[in-house]
């Protein structure tokens, strides 16, 4: 089967600060498609000293093994530099990807922005079930 990627189905970003921490919310799928658009703008999202971070993924719909290797990359670079990347979902099909990647103590994961910006993740997060 052969799925045809359109515009409603490729990726879409918007980006915020708040309180010094960059936010992108993710819209769409993060696959072989559109991995290379996506790791070239979070490369210039992370070259500064201290980068941080947080990818809003619930508005996300699908990722794949390149999608996941994006995420991987821009988490090595951020704690590469001595920043931070967290990553905001509830959603059971990424965190079930996380868990069988083993990734689960690589990636921040929290179920609301609002733990994602606190300076230490609190307790209750999404990232208890990933692990």
């Amino acid at each position: 089967m052969t799925e045809i990627h359109t515009p409603a189905t490729a990726l879409r970003s918007s980006e915020r600060v708040i309180a010094g921490t960059t936010v992108m919310e993710l819209h769409g799928e993060i696959d072989l498609l559109t991995g290379q658009p996506l790791s070239a703008r979070l490369d210039m999202l992370t070259a500064v000293s201290c980068p941080d971070l947080v990818l809003d993924l619930r508005a996300l719909s699908f990722i794949d093994c390149a999608g996941l290797g994006v995420l991987c990359r821009a988490q090595n670079r951020i704690a590469a530099r001595g920043g931070r990347l967290r990553f905001v979902t509830g959603k059971t099909g990424f965190l079930r990807i996380v868990r069988h990647a083993r990734l689960s103590d690589v990636f921040e994961i929290h179920a609301r922005l609002s733990n994602a910006l606190a300076s230490k993740p609190e307790s209750g997060d999404a990232s208890a079930t990933a692990g």
